[in-house]
């Protein structure tokens, strides 16, 4: 397991090369702190998209991810970052894409398969520090 420290997080986004975005939504709950930090980074809005998927321990709850609390900001016009911490088969970005289709989206994961990725070079799991266990 890969241990990464909220300071090497944040150097790396600092030197991402990010277009603008008005709007960054989290994919609750892997990604409500990396979506603050792009937030905050980019100092843009920012908006909560609540799916589950896997329980606590990374094993699949549903068959597919499940949609439990949608942003409620009206997005027209807004160029919006999606974030999630790990994107690996890609089945919760796509849901969540599937909410936001007709909207101006980019994606972020920190490792894993996006748009933008903070670091591509891990292949490993690893440990968040905003992750208890």
């Amino acid at each position: 397991m890969v241990p990464l420290s909220f300071v090497e997080i944040s150097e790396r986004v600092k030197k991402l090369d990010l277009p603008p975005f008005d709007l960054v939504i989290g994919i609750g709950s892997g990604g409500i702190v990396p979506a603050s930090l792009l937030a905050f980074h980019l100092k843009a809005e920012l908006q909560v998209l609540v799916l589950n998927y896997r329980d606590e321990n990374n094993q699949p709850r549903f068959d597919e991810p499940v949609v439990l609390q949608k942003p409620p900001m009206n997005l027209e016009g807004k160029r919006i970052l999606l974030v999630d911490d790990v994107s690996v088969s890609g089945k919760t970005m796509n849901t969540a894409l599937k909410q936001l289709v007709g909207y101006n989206v980019k994606t972020l994961a920190m490792k894993g398969k996006a748009d933008f990725v903070v670091f591509p070079e891990i292949k490993d799991c690893v440990k968040w520090p905003w992750k208890v266990i």
